[in-house]
């Protein structure tokens, strides 16, 4: 048999609020005070008092949430039944998100108090934002293959006479398409070792060269060099989203564009050159979407380099500067 509510102790009772990470609080509405348990005070890292104001706790509430926080807190006594509050406190460069949850209306309020519980509900906020950054990469992904099917299918149209020729050459530029999405995630268990530059390159570009009439319109020219495993998902994932672009709105999009990857070293650094050549005009506000957010992103926190973009008439330059040693591992 379950032991009966009534039968609980106090001290019962808080071990289970602490066990649970809930920290109570109480609101004087009419005087603006705040009392909380000694789990509240740990939670917002203020010094505990009996003199605390709701304006010693907004000092805590992130600057964007501030405002938002206060009118929600005032526009409590309206609302019928349990509400939350969901909001990010800032302790020192740390971030937390907290949820503050009680009843509102009148029915919440006793003696000229309002009571409810704080919650740190941080790991559920990353959670969701993972789970929203992973969606929309995944919405990306799925809009730039069927962009890339596309393109493949008017690169082999153009090489082809009769319709099984087409067939299998899309077919070979599919399964291509295919090694070279491999290269753009890691492998299970850390399989595989460091390619040489010129060979991961070949092998992302593959599936856009053309076999026919335009055979060896990208030409690719870089140092003998080695690419670590870590470096070489990374790099991939870079070129690939380049190379989208290209087949969408750039070079590769037209009968005669050519692509030119060189490379050279500078010192520390290796500097590759994308080049474009023969294509429409590109505008750049076509390719400042999620895939360039996520290039900048991938070339500067896990290459520790740097991008350029060159928007000229003739044709798109993008320069990627890069550590050496950075691209080995």
């Amino acid at each position: 048999m379950p032991l009966p509510f009534s039968h609980w102790t106090p001290d019962s009772l808080r071990r289970a609020i602490q066990a649970a990470g809930v920290a109570l609080w109480s609101w004087n509405v009419e005087k603006d005070t705040f009392v909380m348990d000694e789990q509240g005070f740990a939670m917002w890292a203020v010094d505990e008092t009996t003199e605390l104001v709701f304006e010693d706790l907004s000092a805590r509430i992130h600057p964007a949430d501030r405002d938002r926080v206060r009118a929600a807190f005032t526009a409590t006594r309206g609302i019928e039944g349990a509400y939350e509050i969901d909001f990010r406190i800032m302790i020192g460069d740390d971030i937390r998100w907290i949820s503050a949850r009680g009843l509102g209306n009148d029915s919440g309020l006793h003696q000229g108090h309002m009571y409810g519980i704080f919650l740190d509900v941080t790991g559920r906020k990353q959670a969701e934002e993972g789970h929203e950054l992973l969606a929309g990469e995944m919405s990306h992904r799925v809009k730039n293959l069927l962009a890339i099917a596309s393109g493949l299918t008017q690169i082999a149209s153009r090489s082809s006479t009769t319709a099984a020729e087409m067939a299998k050459d899309l077919t070979s530029r599919l399964t291509s398409l295919g090694r070279a999405h491999d290269l753009v995630r890691p492998l299970p268990g850390h399989q595989g070792t460091a390619a040489l530059l010129g060979d991961l390159l070949s092998i992302l570009l593959s599936p856009y060269e053309d076999m026919g009439a335009f055979s060896g319109r990208i030409r690719v020219a870089v140092p003998r060099m080695g690419v670590g495993e870590g470096a070489a998902t990374t790099l991939a994932l870079v070129i690939h989203e380049l190379a989208t672009n290209s087949v969408k709105y750039g070079a590769l999009s037209a009968d005669e564009g050519t692509l030119d990857v060189s490379g050279s070293l500078d010192g520390d650094d290796i500097k590759i050159v994308w080049m474009e050549r023969g294509g429409p005009v590109v505008e750049p506000s076509k390719v400042n979407g999620y895939g360039s957010r996520l290039v900048a992103r991938s070339v500067t926190g896990q290459l520790s380099g740097a991008i350029d973009y060159a928007w000229e008439p003739e044709g798109l330059i993008v320069t990627l500067t890069l550590k050496a040693l950075k691209l080995a591992r």
